[in-house]
């Protein structure tokens, strides 16, 4: 004979089993045919590279450059911030990071495509990259302006920018 706990128990069991078949995949479709969900590229792109970081640097301005792409202004973020070292005392560089620099860069004609498709996606412009390091190992970081331009109509053409600035980082550094 079932008392109250067993039938409360049944009920638990039932309700469980209905709720896992509706939560399986719909009519028709096998669970094996669904569809992985879309590869999101990480916000940003990042290249780490062994060795001096005057070196690398050099590289990622010579590759800029020999692409296209004009070098407007160099930041030297870890010298700017060193001037706040004893005001921030223990909170100063808690990384460790041994040098910040940035290259603030343009192309003309990615710059003239972009502004023709959504002239607000001109924030963009200029672009910058990045450069940290830290025990011998240079990081050098590229926000994907295609991230920004998700609803964009010069989302193609931010995305070919994209692309087209990390080939050219990435021949930076073929032997």
């Amino acid at each position: 004979m079932l008392n109250l706990r067993s039938i409360f128990v049944l009920f638990l069991l039932a309700t469980t089993v209905a709720w896992a078949e509706e939560a399986a995949a719909p009519a028709g479709i096998e669970a094996t045919t669904a569809t992985p969900p879309p590869v999101v590229e990480p916000s940003v792109y990042v290249k780490k590279v062994k060795g001096d970081f005057s070196a690398t640097y050099k590289k990622v301005f010579t590759a800029l450059e020999n692409n296209g792409y004009f070098v407007v202004f160099e930041p030297n973020i870890g010298k700017n911030l060193s001037n706040f070292a004893q005001r921030w005392g223990k909170n100063y560089n808690k990384n460790d990071l041994d040098a910040i620099r940035s290259l603030v860069f343009c192309n003309a004609w990615y710059a003239n495509e972009v502004s023709n498709m959504d002239p607000d996606m001109l924030a963009l412009c200029p672009l910058h990259i990045t450069l940290t390091h830290k025990k011998g190992t240079t990081s050098i970081l590229f926000v994907r302006p295609s991230q920004v331009a998700s609803n964009s109509p010069a989302k193609k053409v931010v995305t070919e920018l994209e692309l087209d600035v990390i080939r050219a980082i990435e021949q930076g550094f073929i032997p």
